[in-house]
């Protein structure tokens, strides 16, 4: 049968066990054009597709990113490291978003900011066929490739905000995430070896070559994780400042490419 009102979607949505049945109702609403579109919709969610795959977009940070399936879902927490970007980025500034999923995070900043230059890069080719829409919307360009080989070297010491979202979680722990997640996102954009931190400490490695003096590199990383993420960091020529968000459970490192050597 044809979904056509709310509190039909609400009850389906709420049997299915979605917790916030009522406001991802409203959303899938406004969102379906057709009756039988929305009933397709409401099916997919209760099938327990991520509802912003099921949306075709996540709201992140202001910004509306289109989101296709099998491409990481901006999470609310990392809302916070994009408010620290801003706080910090210069006019006109140079930003990279690496490991950019669907480029939420470097579109988030960009419409934050006056006359910034954005770029993106992600090794999953689902990702950047997806980026490439968002950021080229924001006037941005996104490449495919493993990290830093996949940017221009043209960018080599002229960055000065460096979003790098990389996976984080551990590789024994993926099996322990919500099912969302772990079924319906790309391996490649979670597991970060075996302490998740594979691939953040390649980024400290080589992010001080790509930053411009006094350049910005944030990450996220979990609570646990900091002291080996500073470490990574300060042993790649950055210096790092830790900064915690308590009510939405996010911990971002800001690290700086000192103005001058020495």
């Amino acid at each position: 049968m044809t979904v056509l009102d709310h509190s039909s979607v609400v009850t389906r949505l709420r049997a299915a066990g979605c917790v916030f049945a009522e406001d991802e109702a409203e959303l899938l609403i406004s969102t379906a054009r057709t009756p039988e579109e929305l009933d397709a919709m409401v099916a997919r969610r209760a099938e327990g597709l991520p509802l912003e795959h099921v949306l075709g977009w996540a709201g992140f940070a202001g910004v509306r990113v289109a989101v296709d399936p099998g491409v990481f879902v901006p999470r609310r927490r990392t809302e916070f490291l994009v408010e620290q970007a801003v706080a910090l980025a210069p006019e006109g500034a140079v930003v990279v978003d690496l490991c950019c999923g669907s480029g939420a995070l470097g579109v988030a900043l960009v419409a934050g900011i006056t006359g910034a230059e954005l770029h993106a890069a992600d090794v999953d080719p689902a990702a950047v066929e997806c980026a490439r829409r968002n950021v080229a919307a924001a006037g941005g360009r996104a490449y495919q490739g493993d990290l830093f080989a996949a940017l221009p070297d043209g960018l080599r010491g002229r960055v000065d905000v460096l979003l790098a979202n990389v996976p984080y979680v551990p590789s024994e722990e993926i099996e322990l995430l919500p099912s969302e997640a772990r079924v319906h996102e790309a391996r490649v954009a979670l597991d970060g070896g075996s302490d998740g931190l594979d691939v953040l400490r390649r980024v400290t490695a080589e992010a001080a070559h790509w930053l411009a003096p006094g350049g910005l590199l944030f990450f996220e990383t979990s609570e646990r994780q900091v002291p080996l993420a500073v470490a990574a960091v300060t042993e790649g020529g950055l210096v790092p400042r830790v900064a915690t968000c308590e009510e939405r459970y996010a911990t971002v490192v800001v690290a700086r490419r000192p103005a001058q050597a020495g």
